[in-house]
């Protein structure tokens, strides 16, 4: 079976409809959302999204919580490094 499409990819059932700035942001939204991410407790790279912030690894059956589109958020990952900061001046 022969590439359809060279650029749209997933969007490209979208047609022309919409524009192309939309088409494009929702193209890197879909394509996060359906990746596979590697596991934070086996390792693996078996993370699905099942729901809207909701991720199941198929090696562990463990399930987490996490962004909409991808499983860890840019500012999930600033509070983890701020709340590691604020432990280790507390306890110098």
């Amino acid at each position: 079976m022969s590439k359809r499409t060279k650029k749209v990819g997933v969007t490209g059932r979208y047609g022309t409809r919409y524009g192309a700035s939309l088409r494009k942001l929702i193209k890197k939204q879909e394509i996060s959302q359906h990746a596979k991410y590697p596991c934070s407790f086996c390792g693996k790279t078996t993370v699905r999204r099942n729901a809207v912030g909701i991720w199941n690894c198929k090696s562990c059956k463990k399930t987490t919580a996490g962004g909409a589109y991808a499983p860890s958020t840019p500012a999930a990952a600033a509070m983890r490094s701020t709340l590691r900061r604020l432990r280790e001046i507390a306890d110098v």
